[in-house]
């Protein structure tokens, strides 16, 4: 089986650059609506209960449109699918900001959560495809600093702008940004080796289920995602409340210590992973695994302690180390599933967290946030020790005699694949 010429590391390393900017434009409209909990309840008449559909809709929507849509990732062209999903999302932006009713505001946020569950499962593809085993951690790494830097932006940013330009403009405004970069990403992405028809072989969803490392990385991910969504969704509203801040101090208080050690993680355990992967099989899994495990107290600590000053110290210990599963999560799952089947290893890991998400948004309504952070993180614990015992009688399994730095298993799947982009 025959595949297209290979690209320069240049191109690759600029393909991650291209993405950087759509994945930010992607993740600032997901968080920008945290941000605003106070004023669609004055605007909107939104309550309490309403305020956490925000989060569910999208979160529902997006985990279940995300196997199927990982799947169609696999199966057409994944640059335009990522150009159509930045388009699309740009529309649900604006439907958002238009909306008059808690009805329309919940309809486009779960219109949102569907286009852009097309984005990660086909970007970071791509990403994964260009850059060889040695160079994956850190490309996927820097892509994901979009989704903190986005995060910050939209907690801090959605909060100052519904401040001084209104909350409905604000969504405008990100539509705009989405629609102007649309033809950007469109050049970028047309220099993508193209596979021919020929080359093309259809996916099979189950093969991925075959993985035991592959399926404890999805449970410990779910499980870590308890703590995470309700860092996310509820950590704004929870200063907010708590130290009597404005919506701009708690977008900003909320997201600018947690995202800005997020980074530094990243790109710290990252550049670790790709170095570490070349000397210990199956690192990038105890990589992930030493990030969820340490994140977990910090967590919980973010919802317990009394003081500001102690709570942004707290938050930023769960962002360093959670860096560790953000920089590694899909370069690990890369490592035991085969290049065709990328999108769709993306997609299941998006709706199994999803529906760990879900979960935390059920239970936290009856037992509250700081009780349940305090379950997710001792779930997270026992999944955790789970991934490192399956991982480790894995890897001494199937990788036993490797001698190089790609593992025997990783140039039998390289070897009969085709570069599918």
């Amino acid at each position: 089986m025959t595949e297209p010429g290979p690209v320069s590391q240049r191109y690759a390393w600029m393909i991650v650059g291209l993405l950087w900017p759509a994945c930010l434009i992607n993740y600032i409209d997901r968080q920008v609506v945290f941000s605003i909990f106070p004023a669609l309840r004055r605007d909107i008449g939104f309550t309490t209960t309403q305020l956490g559909l925000i989060g569910a809709v999208f979160i529902w929507l997006y985990s279940f449109s995300s196997l199927f849509l990982g799947r169609v990732t696999d199966l057409f062209r994944r640059d335009r699918l990522i150009i159509a999903s930045l388009l699309m999302w740009s529309a649900a932006s604006l439907g958002t900001g238009m909306s008059s009713s808690v009805g329309a505001v919940l309809f486009w946020r779960g219109i949102m959560g569907v286009v852009e569950a097309m984005y990660l499962p086909a970007a970071l593809a791509v990403i994964g495809v260009l850059h060889p085993h040695r160079t994956r951690s850190r490309a996927l790494s820097l892509h994901c600093t979009a989704q903190m830097t986005g995060i910050v932006v939209g907690g801090w940013g959605g909060g100052w702008l519904a401040d001084h330009i209104g909350w409905r403009s604000t969504f405008a405004l990100l539509s705009l940004a989405g629609v102007a970069y649309a033809p950007v990403l469109f050049l970028g992405l047309r220099g993508l080796p193209r596979p021919s028809d020929k080359t093309v072989v259809t996916p099979v969803p189950y093969r991925i289920v075959r993985s035991r490392c592959y399926l404890a990385l999805a449970l410990a991910f779910s499980a870590f995602c308890l703590m995470l969504w309700m860092i996310y969704a509820w950590f704004p509203n929870f200063l907010f409340q708590r130290f009597r801040l404005s919506l701009a101090e708690s977008g900003l208080t909320a997201t600018m210590y947690l995202q800005t050690s997020t980074i530094i993680g990243v790109l710290g355990l990252g550049a670790l992973a790709d170095w570490a992967a070349t000397r210990l099989p199956g690192a990038r899994f105890y990589i992930v695994a030493l990030g969820i495990l340490l994140s977990a107290p910090f967590a919980y600590l973010s919802f317990r302690l009394s003081s500001l000053a102690s709570v942004k110290l707290a938050s930023a210990g769960f962002g360093f180390f959670a860096g560790g599963l953000h920089a590694n999560l899909a370069s690990a799952a890369y490592d035991v599933i085969h290049q065709r089947d990328y999108g769709i290893g993306v997609g299941a890991l998006n709706m199994i967290g999803g529906a760990g998400i879900l979960f935390a948004g059920i239970w936290s309504q009856a037992i509250g946030i700081p009780a349940m952070m305090g379950w997710a993180a001792l779930i997270s614990a026992i999944a955790t020790a789970f991934l490192v015992v399956v991982t480790a009688r894995y890897f001494r399994e199937e990788h036993r005699s490797a001698q190089t730095a790609n593992y025997p298993v990783l140039r039998r799947q390289n070897s009969t694949g085709s570069t599918n982009l």
